[in-house]
């Protein structure tokens, strides 16, 4: 049988394009996507794949991604409307490009792939996100390596971009730092995956609408939303269980209210202290020995939550190849990551977990373990699969807390 591979021509392309840091460094090179001027901490991800995916990864909101990789968009972009069983998008991880901007070295001129709507600049145009190319990415990386990641303006423009204004507004532009992400990147509202609150918000009453695919018993699952992967809910589901998202805020009745089996915190983007209603829920959830998993941003809030501390790393861990060492089985797995704060490591002596994974390369906390509480946490993302599987261990392990509980109290 022949199978007809979509061939499409990029559309959005040979616009100007300016970048432009904050340590002074300008540069030039071909803007693609949608025409718009954007501010925003830019970081790079050594990935090969997967550039839909990261764009949508609410951990990105407030920052223009560099793909290191030197040839982007030739296999074009899903059809966003395209959902699992459950209504959780396929192929993307939000609703919407969360990165402000893209930076690349060559844009595909051409994209062909069997599951193409449509090429990469169409889409940034469709959601008036910025793109520029003909970028030297490997220089950039080297710069952002030395020197940290920075503030940086970039603008696409179909007329000549005035570059000393750009750099004025650069520098009146809000500090990454001090932005709230929390407001834009959560849920406002209850959100159900496999689990009908329609007659029951709030009440723990509970309607099963799994498919026969899933365990009748498993119950619910909690999600604190900081800033949620749609994959951390498919795996959730993969395991049997309801979800319900919940907004960054809940407070630990309400979530209590749902009569969860477990609880999970989300990935997510900034700062994991302007996040201290999560903490506060937290360390409730720990407090009372409910089966938690913390991850990315949401194992910060968990470290902060039982005393230990947290601090911004110089360039971050954005990638597929992050070596993490399993320090109880001396076993390494290849991780993907995308973060750009973490757990002290010197902080955790003092508070209430015990280092569970470590950087392989720089020696960081990539994973830490409740001494007393069911409670664990991983610095790296479970949910994302390049391999294809990877480390969804993670997932059981929580599986795990949560029958291990039910065993106790029968």
């Amino acid at each position: 049988m022949r199978v007809k591979i979509t061939t499409r021509s990029s559309k959005y392309v040979q616009r100007f394009g300016k970048l432009v840091l904050d340590d002074g460094t300008v540069l030039d090179g071909e803007g693609f996507g949608g025409a718009a001027t954007v501010f925003g901490e830019v970081v790079f991800n050594t990935g090969m794949v997967g550039y839909n995916e990261a764009l949508t990864d609410p951990s990105y909101n407030g920052q223009l991604l560099t793909l290191t990789y030197p040839l982007v968009g030739n296999y074009g972009v899903p059809d966003p409307s395209i959902c699992d069983d459950d209504g959780i998008p396929k192929y993307f991880e939000s609703d919407c490009i969360q990165a402000r901007g893209l930076v690349v070295h060559e844009l595909s001129s051409i994209a062909s792939h069997w599951n193409m709507h449509m090429t990469l600049d169409e889409w940034m145009h469709k959601e008036c996100i910025p793109g520029i190319a003909r970028i030297d990415t490997r220089a950039l990386t080297k710069r952002l390596r030395e020197g940290g990641v920075m503030m940086a303006a970039l603008a696409v423009s179909e007329t000549e971009i005035d570059e000393e204004s750009l750099k004025r507004n650069l520098e009146s532009a809000t500090p990454y730092r001090n932005e709230q992400f929390m407001d834009s990147v959560s849920t406002q509202k209850p959100l159900a995956y496999g689990y009908d609150i329609s007659n029951n918000s709030n009440t723990g009453a509970r309607q099963d609408t799994r498919d026969g695919n899933n365990d009748a018993d498993g119950g619910l699952v909690v999600v604190i939303d900081t800033g949620a992967k749609h994959a951390i809910l498919r795996n959730i589901r993969a395991l049997g269980y309801g979800v319900i998202v919940l907004p960054w805020n809940t407070s630990y009745e309400t979530i209590m209210s749902y009569k969860p089996q477990g609880v999970v915190l989300s990935s997510g983007p900034g700062d994991p202290e302007k996040c201290p209603q999560t903490i506060t829920t937290a360390r409730q959830l720990i407090k009372n020995d409910i089966p938690t998993l913390g991850i990315c941003l949401g194992a910060q809030i968990l470290g902060l939550a039982g005393n230990a501390s947290t601090y911004k790393l110089k360039y971050g861990h954005r990638g597929q190849n992050k070596p993490c060492i399993n320090l109880e089985t001396g076993r390494i797995y290849v991780t993907s990551q995308n973060h750009g704060y973490g757990i002290s490591p010197d902080s955790l002596q003092d508070s209430e977990f015990d280092l569970w994974f470590a950087n392989a390369d720089d020696k960081t906390v990539e994973g830490i373990r409740h001494r007393s509480s069911r409670c664990i946490a991983v610095q790296f993302h479970p949910e994302a699969s390049p391999g294809p599987y990877d480390c969804r261990f993670v997932f059981e392990d929580l599986k795990r807390l949560i029958e291990g509980g039910r065993r106790q109290q029968q």
